[in-house]
């Protein structure tokens, strides 16, 4: 699967240029942004592709010098199992 970033955003296709994964993480004001959606198809289930979207974030969020707040169920859950990465969530 590969990754296709934009602001606040991080998706990916498939070969005929169909959506099939996606994480969306929109500005929330104060150098703050929340992880509010992330999709993954079918196709791609079971394979850690929403875990792969989420470090991505996490990643992109932390390179603007940004905190996260997170509203996505699925993330909240990624978190909760990557202690390693909760310094970009805000306080």
């Amino acid at each position: 699967m590969e990754l296709q970033k934009e602001k606040n955003r991080i998706f990916a296709t498939n070969e005929t240029g169909r959506l099939v994964a996606e994480i969306t993480f929109p500005d929330a004001g104060n150098g703050l942004v929340d992880i509010d959606h992330t999709f993954v198809d079918d196709s791609l289930r079971g394979q850690g592709a929403a875990g792969q979207l989420v470090e991505a974030a996490v990643k992109q969020i932390a390179s603007e010098g940004k905190k996260a707040k997170v509203t996505c169920s699925y993330a909240v859950k990624w978190f909760q199992k990557h202690e390693e990465y909760r310094d970009i969530l805000a306080d």
